[in-house]
């Protein structure tokens, strides 16, 4: 993470093996996976890694980044519609939509690579996802108020969702799932001893996007290609 400070180059995934004997859930993760990209744990970890995860895996599929782009513009309206002011996050769907165009037009990871490592880019990106993931919460507060432990929703995103640095749950993780429409798969070294634990968001996706969960940070894994 020297160079690449904020999301790290793809290394291979024995660099997150142990060094004494692996325990099972070690040896499973090398068995179904090949590669990990490291981000930074400043508390952004799982936004940051979510939109570079999904960016790189439609790189290159114009129609796929189009529809990204469509879904990005599109989504003021629903923050609009939560109660934020367009001079809340203009300048950051500005941002994101900045970030898709010039991936789009370089179809490069190195670009993709670049863009994410500069801080106020990469940050800028990070602060629409949150406000975006407070808007779809609070576009959908029926069902998401049974989830939250405050109280009130509102009081919920305001303090723990669009503030930056503050870590993500799962019910966020929903949120913005469903507000991108990008599937999530979540393989977590926390809970069992010696299996890992899967959760796919939402249920029987397909997911392009694949997060390593431990010790309440995430980082991006490749999946092995079956020979």
């Amino acid at each position: 993470m020297e160079v690449c400070s904020l999301v790290s180059c793809a290394d291979d995934i024995s660099s997150l093996l142990p060094q004494e004997t692996p325990s099972p859930k070690y040896k499973d993760l090398g068995l179904q996976f090949s590669a990990v990209r490291k981000v930074r744990g400043d508390g952004n970890c799982f936004y940051r890694a979510v939109c570079f995860a999904h960016l790189e895996s439609v790189l290159h599929s114009p129609r796929a980044m189009q529809r990204f782009k469509d879904q990005i513009i599109q989504s003021g309206e629903v923050l609009v519609s939560a109660g934020f002011d367009e001079a809340s996050f203009s300048h950051h769907q500005t941002t994101v939509l900045q970030v898709v165009n010039q991936c789009m037009a370089a179809e490069q990871e190195d670009t993709l690579l670049r863009l994410f490592n500069q801080q106020l880019i990469s940050d800028s990106v990070v602060q629409f996802l949150r406000l975006l993931t407070s808007a779809h919460l609070q576009t959908h507060a029926d069902f998401f108020c049974n989830f939250v432990e405050a109280p009130d929703l509102k009081a919920y995103c305001r303090q723990e969702v669009e503030l930056m640095a503050m870590e993500c749950d799962h019910v966020d993780i929903l949120a913005l799932s469903q507000a991108l429409d990008v599937g999530i798969h979540i393989v977590s070294m926390e809970g069992d001893e010696q299996q890992l634990v899967h959760h796919v968001i939402p249920e029987g996706a397909d997911p392009a996007v694949r997060l390593l969960y431990q010790t309440s940070h995430y980082d991006i894994l490749y999946r092995r290609t079956q020979p």
